[in-house]
């Protein structure tokens, strides 16, 4: 059986980072073959240089060094061609002596290393100290199988993409508080939006009346001001599922809202095409008799299901309902969202009946000191502020 491993690492910081995707293989086998036409086949600005520990002393196995970005400049090709080269070299030979390939037959495995190299890179001890820690830690990856499937199941939701440059929030850590902006006034849009503290456990609702005042752009308008927050397009849908949920997924939201009231198909539909546009599916039960006969009934499981009392309905008591019964009927995670009549004193309330997400509106929205506001919520839910823009992790 040809072996087939496939590794990657981040290392360093600045314009001398590395990065390097990693793969090794039977030089009987595929990788032996790419090997072979890399070294053979040459593109400009790309050309491939085996790793040499130094002039004439080639290192084992065999590996070939392949430039990510185009080389334009003498001193990009004076980097590769010196600390990038013997850093990868020397990498792969000091696991060999760790024993890192112990079973390995280093004369019968290549290696194809995609090294990374920034344009405007100088410092040659750290373009070496970077690119040889990330080739270490690659090799070891590669090797491994590293992640296995529990830790990036675990990890996923966690972790944000650096270059990415803001973050996209995942729900993995309830409870957390939704503000609901049911507003029509963009000035006061805006000053909520001002006002509300950065926090992971804070997600913006871009409520109803909100959407149908100003269209589904508004979504992007919030999104300019806030490009890491968990934006909900609360669009209650009734009817085309699908289409209302990827016209919220276009407009950048996080979530779609669809109504508990629509016929199933349409609810189906809606939660599939979230799943492909990698959006949070909610159904609001507003004025749904039996929310866990419809989860039930349901051949997909939404992610959120929002337990409603409606605002002209205020008068009436908290109808949370059986949380831990719909948590069953939808799976361990399904999360439960509260909404109508949320205010502090009936918090812990809300969350002893089981609930993952507070919605809360005008509790906040009308408050003269909306950010005080929101931070005694954010008191009330317990949970400690967890930064989530990770780049690497010490695994």
């Amino acid at each position: 059986m040809f072996m087939y491993c496939i590794g990657e690492a981040l290392v360093g910081d600045g314009a001398e980072l590395a990065h390097i995707d990693l793969i090794l293989g039977n030089k009987e086998g595929p990788v032996g073959t790419a090997f072979a036409n890399a070294l053979s086949q040459l593109a400009a600005g790309h050309t491939p240089l085996l790793g040499v520990v130094r002039p004439n002393l080639l290192t084992k196995p065999a590996t070939l060094v392949i430039p990510k970005v185009t080389l334009k400049k003498e001193a990009q090709v004076n980097q590769m061609f010196g600390p990038v080269q013997a850093a990868v070299a020397k990498a792969v030979a000091d696991a060999v002596e760790e024993g890192i390939f112990a079973g390995i037959d280093i004369e019968d495995t290549v290696i194809l290393a995609s090294v990374f190299l920034h344009p405007s890179a100088q410092d040659y001890n750290k373009i070496y100290r970077f690119n040889y820690g990330a080739m270490k830690l690659a090799i070891r990856r590669a090797l491994d199988q590293f992640p296995d499937v529990e830790t990036l199941m675990y990890e996923k939701d966690r972790a944000a993409h650096a270059v990415m440059g803001f973050k996209v929030q995942r729900l993995w850590d309830p409870p957390y508080l939704q503000v609901a902006i049911d507003l029509v006034d963009m000035r006061q849009v805006e000053k909520v939006l001002a006002e509300l503290p950065q926090n992971d456990h804070l997600l913006i609702e871009a409520g109803t009346p909100l959407i149908k005042k100003f269209g589904i752009d508004v979504i992007s308008r919030i999104r300019d001001r806030r490009p890491s927050a968990f934006v909900i397009a609360d669009l209650k849908t009734l009817d085309t599922g699908n289409l209302e949920a990827r016209m919220a997924a276009d407009a950048g939201a996080d979530a779609v809202v669809v109504s508990g009231l629509a016929p199933l198909s349409t609810i189906e539909r809606a939660i599939r095409d979230t799943k492909k546009t990698g959006i949070y599916s909610v159904v609001d039960m507003l004025n749904v008799d039996d929310p866990v006969a419809v989860i039930e009934r349901l051949s997909v499981t939404p992610d959120v299901v929002e337990l409603h009392r409606a605002i002209d309905a205020e008068e009436v008591e908290h109808a949370w309902g059986d949380i831990p019964a719909i948590r069953e009927a939808g799976g361990e995670r399904l999360l439960v969202a509260t909404a109508g009549g949320i205010r502090q004193h009936n918090v812990q309330d809300a969350l002893r009946a089981g609930a993952d997400i507070l919605v809360v509106g005008r509790a906040i929205t009308a408050s003269k000191n909306i950010k005080h506001a929101v931070e005694e919520f954010l008191e009330e839910l317990k949970q400690e502020e967890i930064d989530q823009f990770r780049i690497m992790t010490d695994f």
